[in-house]
């Protein structure tokens, strides 16, 4: 907080105070909590008793502003004193283990971290050890100090006033600010968009002078209407071709890429349709103030001229307003149904069912304008083509989903068998139908398994909509027969599959189980650590903090796992932006919550690629790759960036990252091909001084274990969320070539993103269908 932000807060407090205190001028705890929004009963129990100087139970404004005023204007030592008597609960002028973990526990519990009690422990443990520099079984304040000094940037955050200690979380994020349109950089990396779109905007435009010179001889009126009209008849075919995604997704493969947009189809198909919009309400309105001025010269009223066929308007039996009413009302309704409120409030169904009147759209069309089907024709070949080879594809091959795993946050994650002439890219998308949810519903979900990856592949479903909600209930239900219909025979399956588990976990290698089944149980064991069991009871595992695993095992996957044999239809698989990571020399793939759905497929191709080269030393367990670029994929560095709200979002990949970090070899020439970063932004972060000795302690034990406690991952998770200008800025450093980034996940976040990319010179690209 600068000075002017500290003065500001001040003032707010003292308003707070003033509020919320009675007549006697001074508050209690739970006014306390109530005037600076502490919701933490710990930190907030400390701050007031140390803020109570004459341990009164309650403090006045005086009492309230010096404390506030010591903090924020006070040097480091005191900001470290102030600290160490929060730690200090009994007050004895020293911290031992026991204040120390009911510190931390606080702190897991504001962070809404879960872990074990053993793992609490731990943290403790090792957090005492390194502070307590004379064993002495307590930490003083000069052993606190010199601990903190270990970590930089937590003595760097010192320097912030500690009046951050206090200040509620601000729920209003500041916004991002608007691209920079006129800058070099947003002008090179939308060359191609803005071409395209000026492109379409002279061609409208020579459509309209065209249409109005030809029509001249009917004034002005007629003009403005007949130029909106053949605007109209080109616009209504062309946001038809932008949503022809075979031929875009075959497109993708050819040169045509590098001169069109085709990445942005789905922006440009929104332009084009409010394009419509626009142009319909000028045609309309210019058609209604013609039709006022032929009323006047006699003949029909206004409203036969637009409810009626008296007047013979139009080539069709004089069907040119009636249709043109309808029109207008369906154009409305379907731009309406399509905007974003609906579609992300849990409304899919609305939009999907309201824009497949752009049938009904096409046949007035036809019959509205005499012109519109020499427009239409061509397009509308292909797009009939398209449909047909789409059903033909989808009732091919009998797919069929055959397991079902529910995660956390109602996210359904579906294994489909995989036909043999089901072929995809990483990243691909595809547009599914099970009849047992809806039978003539098809929702789009990005593929989450790899090509390689032959029998199988896989859908990540999160729990949106209407649709989404009744898939996760349909599996949720574990009596149900049609889920599971053998049960005796699922069971046995099911006791094999623990037996096998417990064979892999024993092995001394800590090799990582193969199949899904086995992926599933491993994510559930990696999350939770060694919640339940102790070293004693699983000798062989305590060393790893696994003694949990046959637990978690035995009761997790028989509550979320289901085996199933459920038809389904599928039409794809349809291309994405992110097949241009291959051919990137730097990627950059940032996932926000389900967003890393599409990585998670391209991340395992790239390392199954990625295994191709490596190479093992025969006599040691020392591995390398020499160099993996080669004319399939130019990549010589993936950085993956995870972004979730809390600590269960992890569990949907948490295997699959685990697999890939062991396949990285121990030594490239060129550092580490694959790095991953985490983080979880409901945690406080490192510039909160409330999680000082959380992070610390994390810290420590994810060196001292060679893991992180919230992940199982050797990549440590960071809590809150990135400071993209240091993250742009160390990307922009490593010099591995051009930058590419690849983004999925909530449109306010890739508007940030998108604006640092324009700054760094990175190209961006962003999933979205």
């Amino acid at each position: 907080m600068s000075v002017d932000e500290d003065a500001h807060w001040l003032e707010w407090v003292t308003k707070q105070f003033e509020t919320i205190a009675g007549d006697d001028k001074e508050i209690d705890i739970d006014e306390f909590k109530t005037a600076l929004k502490v919701k933490e009963s710990f930190f907030a129990e400390r701050f007031f008793a140390l803020f109570d100087s004459d341990g009164s139970g309650s403090i006045s404004l005086d009492e309230l502003l010096k404390a506030l005023n010591l903090l924020i204007h006070g040097d480091e030592t005191d900001k470290l004193r102030f600290l160490f008597q929060v730690y200090d609960v009994d007050g004895s002028g020293s911290i031992d283990p026991d204040e120390l973990r009911t510190v931390l526990k606080s702190c897991l519990h504001e962070s809404a971290i879960s872990l074990p009690e053993e793992k609490l422990d731990d943290l403790t443990l090792v957090l005492f050890e390194s502070a307590d520099k004379d064993n002495s079984g307590s930490i003083t304040f000069e052993e606190l100090k010199a601990e903190l000094e270990n970590f930089p940037e937590v003595m760097e955050n010192l320097t912030i006033s500690a009046a951050n200690w206090l200040k509620p979380p601000d729920p209003d994020q500041k916004k991002p600010q608007a691209p920079r349109y006129l800058t070099r950089a947003y002008w090179q990396n939308n060359s191609r968009k803005l071409l395209f779109l000026c492109v379409y905007a002279l061609l409208n435009l020579l459509l309209f002078i065209s249409a109005m010179l030809y029509h001249s001889y009917g004034g002005g009126w007629f003009m403005l209407a007949k130029g909106c009209g053949q605007c109209l008849n080109f616009n209504c075919t062309f946001i038809m071709v932008l949503m022809l995604r075979r031929c875009l997704t075959w497109l993708r493969a050819t040169w045509v890429v590098r001169i069109l947009p085709l990445d942005q189809n789905i922006l440009l198909h929104q332009i084009v349709g409010y394009a419509i919009l626009v142009f319909t309400l000028v045609h309309t309105a210019a058609h209604v103030v013609n039709f006022a001025r032929m009323t006047a010269s006699g003949g029909f009223s206004l409203w036969e001229y637009l409810l009626t066929t008296r007047p013979g308007v139009g080539w069709v039996k004089g069907t040119a307003s009636l249709t043109g009413v309808v029109l207008q009302l369906l154009i409305c309704l379907m731009v309406f149904c399509s905007s974003t409120f609906v579609r992300r409030s849990g409304h899919f169904e609305v939009f999907y069912w309201t824009h497949l009147s752009y049938i009904l759209v096409w046949i007035l069309l036809i019959i509205h304008c005499a012109n519109f089907w020499k427009w239409f024709v061509v397009p509308g070949v292909v797009f009939l083509l398209e449909k047909i080879v789409g059903i033909a594809v989808s009732r091919m091959g009998g797919l069929h989903i055959v397991e079902v795993n529910l995660l956390p946050s109602k996210v359904t994650h579906l294994v489909i068998r995989r036909p043999q002439f089901f072929q995809f890219k990483p990243g691909d998308y595809i547009y599914i139908n099970i009849p047992v949810i809806a039978k003539y519903e098809w929702h789009p979900f990005t593929i989450s398994s790899a090509p390689e990856q032959t029998d199988t592949m896989w859908l990540h479903v999160r729990s949106m909509g209407q649709w989404t909600n009744r898939l996760y209930e349909y599996f949720r239900q574990a009596e149900s027969q049609e889920v599971c219909p053998k049960r005796l025979a699922t069971s046995l399956r099911k006791r094999q599959q623990q037996k096998d588990q417990m064979f892999l976990s024993s092995d001394s290698e800590g090799a990582v189980p193969s199949n899904q089944d086995d992926d599933v149980k491993l994510t559930m064991f990696r999350q939770n650590g060694s919640q339940s069991g102790s070293a004693s009871e699983e000798p062989g595992l305590a060393e790893r903090g696994e003694g949990s695993l046959l637990r978690e095992i035995s009761t997790k996957s028989a509550e979320n796992h289901r085996f199933c044999n459920i038809k389904c239809y599928v039409d794809g698989p349809y291309g994405t932006p992110t097949r241009q990571i291959f051919a990137s020399e730097h990627a950059v793939l940032i996932g926000a919550g389900i967003g890393i759905t599409p990585f998670a497929s391209i991340l395992q191709s790239i390392m199954y690629r990625y295994r191709m080269r490596k190479h093992n030393c025969p006599n040691c367990n020392y591995s390398w790759c020499e160099n993996i670029k080669d004319n399939d994929m130019e990549l010589r560095k993936v950085d993956f960036i995870w972004i979730n709200r809390d600590q269960r979002s992890f569990e949907w990949f948490v295997s699959l990252l685990t697999k890939l970090e062991m396949d990285q070899a121990d030594g490239e020439p060129e550092g580490r091909f694959l790095e991953m970063h985490m983080y979880m932004t409901s945690a406080l972060g490192k510039n909160d001084m409330k999680a000082i000795g959380l992070q610390m302690a994390l810290d420590l034990l994810a060196k001292k274990e060679e893991k992180d406690s919230i992940t199982g991952l050797k990549t440590r998770t960071q809590p809150g969320r990135p400071e993209w200008g240091k993250v742009f800025q160390k990307l922009s450093e490593e010099n591995k070539g051009k930058v590419h980034v690849f983004y999925c996940g909530a449109p306010a976040l890739a508007k940030v993103i998108k604006a640092q990319c324009e700054t760094f010179g990175f190209n961006f690209y962003k999933e979205n269908f």
